[in-house]
């Protein structure tokens, strides 16, 4: 399972149908703050949409299709970022991420995003002639 540890108390890991709680609690507790970047995001309305979308991140990851992770801080669930579908011919994908309300203005997504892309040039798939990203 994918795990990045950033630094002490700031780590990514692939969501888990076991952090589905944590992630429901915190889309609902930040929709308001969430819903203008992320529309799709009202649709999260019962913790079963929520495992729902996790099982949809692990089957993407099964599939080498790009992945979701946890952006962990303080061993607390603060955000999600991601890679979207992956074009291997073009070898680019895109990045999608957020923040939980409360935890915007630390530079934790900047952190993340960094260790994510650094993650994507110099991972074993990235050796194997896939070395390239646009984001």
């Amino acid at each position: 399972m994918f795990s990045y540890k950033i630094e002490e108390n700031l780590q990514l890991k692939l969501l888990t149908l076991q952090d589905a709680e944590e992630l429901y609690k915190l889309t609902i507790n930040s929709m308001e703050h969430l819903k203008e970047w992320l529309p799709l995001i009202a649709y999260n309305k019962k913790l079963e949409d929520t495992e729902n979308f996790i099982k949809s991140t692990m089957k993407q990851f099964a599939e080498n299709n790009g992945f979701q992770a946890g952006i962990w801080s303080n061993e607390k669930l603060v955000g999600v970022i991601g890679f979207h579908k992956i074009d291997w011919s073009n070898r680019s994908t895109s990045i999608g991420y957020w923040l939980g309300k409360g935890f915007e203005g630390s530079g934790i997504m900047t952190k993340a995003c960094h260790a994510f892309v650094n993650h994507a040039l110099t991972a074993p798939i990235a050796k194997s002639g896939r070395d390239s990203c646009s984001c």
